[in-house]
């Protein structure tokens, strides 16, 4: 369980003195250029004569912790307050900083000080960020934080752009939990039953079962899903924000929640993390949680496909003809190519049902994709130039960041088959390219962008926004995309 629903935060003015034990630090805030402090009033002489020590300051590190009595402290120097997007990101990771280094210690009182209401409201962004644990299975519980006491002049206007962050927070936070949960606790049902409780919040939710998904002629995806004992779904998360003539921007998301790489076995090792195979159906909910928390004024709409990648006696063969939403026939010489193939069908019907300005989908598509870039940036591909410089622009911003690849013709070729319209994987090479051409191949003229986040969506070490496992990516980019959208693509 993560540390937002358990902390608490307390805004007052700089006056009162509170709480300090050995149990409490206190994170105090140093200007080097100007030898300024932000510390509390209630501080003594003698302790603010050994701030200022000029041989004291120079052992100061960017975060130093110390003891003075029965008083910790932590000092923070240098933090950069402008209101520019790289200053402000910046902060945030400053402030996921200085939680991974505090949250080593015993100390169940945390005590800020600091006047600059955007600045450290963006620093305890980070920090919350940072503080995501997952332990919901664990029968004992590691000991966490139960008070964030935050003492300032400016604490009402603090507290009033906090409050800004807390839908980023509680979405990149549902999602991180949907992707850490086992297959056996999340599959596609349960799944469903997640996306219903988002309902209480205005979501439209929309459940499509087998037979409606047959009548839909959505065969590519019940494809995949027919070797398992395990319903398939598609789910729509509907947010009515904007105007009634607003056209809604989609978003889709592969949720492939388990992938055993049905009869194209994936090895038992490879396996082993393939439960966060349905990581962009993750991203999806978790930012229309965000979306509709926060009221935004715009149209959007949620599109995941759930399924579970099993090998039994009904499981689609390599070799095997099927036919998706689009009309196109699809020559499936890999089931462990199987995730493009929900999307082929989520996104013609998509674009046909919905009508949107634009479509974006999130999938753990190609392990090629961390080959390419690793586990820093997203492959975005896309078939409209302005939509990637937007989606770009937001990623450099909120810090997930993409990178744009070619979908060249030659590569889109190379997916041509002899028996059907096409095949669903490319040659030996460029497996992410001719992925992202394959899902193209069902798009027809609406602007759609494929963000492959196969290296993303779990870290194996953790950084100062995000401790090791699910990260969330995503939901930070496709909010301040939607929040800022302009609708001229």
């Amino acid at each position: 369980m993560s540390v937002i629903n358990s902390l608490k935060l307390n805004f007052s003015a700089n006056k009162k003195k509170v709480k300090s034990s050995y149990d409490t630090i206190h994170l105090i805030f140093y200007d080097s250029k100007n030898n300024l402090w932000s510390k509390p009033k209630w501080f003594d002489d003698q302790l603010t004569s050994l701030f200022t020590n000029k041989n004291f300051i120079k052992k100061i590190d960017s975060l130093s912790v110390f003891k003075s009595g029965y008083n910790s402290f932590l000092i923070i120097k240098d933090v950069s307050c402008a209101d520019d997007d790289n200053s402000l990101y910046k902060t945030e990771k400053l402030g996921g900083k200085t939680f991974a280094l505090i949250k080593n210690f015993n100390f169940s009182e945390i005590n800020i000080y600091l006047d600059e209401d955007l600045c450290l409201a963006r620093f305890i962004y980070g920090m919350y960020l940072n503080s995501y644990n997952f332990e919901n299975y664990k029968s004992t519980k590691k000991t966490i934080f139960k008070n964030l006491n935050i003492q300032s002049d400016n604490f009402k206007k603090i507290s009033n752009e906090f409050k800004n962050y807390k839908p980023l927070i509680s979405g990149i936070f549902l999602t991180r939990d949907l992707v850490w949960k086992p297959a056996n606790i999340l599959f596609p049902k349960s799944f469903v039953q997640e996306c219903q409780r988002l309902s209480k919040q205005g979501l439209k939710i929309t459940v499509y079962n087998e037979l409606q998904l047959k009548k839909l002629k959505m065969d590519a995806l019940l494809a995949v899903g027919q070797g398992s004992r395990q319903p398939s779904y598609v789910v729509t998360l509907e947010w009515k924000g904007g105007h009634a003539k607003q056209k809604p921007l989609a978003i889709l998301g592969k949720g492939v929640c388990f992938d055993s790489g049905g009869l194209s076995l994936k090895p038992a090792k490879s396996m082993e993390d393939m439960k966060w195979d349905m990581g962009g159906a993750g991203v999806t909910v978790g930012l229309m949680d965000a979306i509709s928390k926060s009221k935004l004024n715009k149209n959007v709409t949620g599109i995941i496909g759930l399924v579970e990648n099993m090998p039994d006696g009904n499981a689609q063969r390599p070799g095997d003809v099927v036919k998706s939403f689009s009309g196109q026939t699809i020559e499936v010489l890999n089931t462990d190519a199987e995730g493009r193939l929900v999307l082929a069908d989520l996104l013609s019907w998509s674009e046909k049902k919905f009508n949107p300005a634009f479509m974006i989908d999130l999938a753990t598509l190609t392990g090629a994709m961390i080959i390419s870039l690793g586990n820093v940036r997203a492959g975005l591909f896309t078939n409209n130039k302005k939509l990637a410089e937007k989606i770009f622009n937001s990623g450099e911003k909120t810090g997930d960041k993409v990178w744009n690849m070619p979908i060249d013709d030659e590569y889109n070729s190379l997916l041509d088959a002899d028996i059907a319209d096409m095949k669903n994987i490319g040659g030996p090479g460029a497996g992410s390219i001719t992925a992202a051409c394959f899902l193209k191949r069902h798009v027809n003229n609406t602007p759609w962008a494929h963000l492959d986040i196969a290296g993303v969506t779990w870290k194996n070490k953790s950084d100062p926004l995000n401790p090791r496992g699910a990260s969330g990516w995503g939901v930070k980019l496709l909010f301040d995309l939607i929040k800022n959208f302009d609708y001229k693509i």
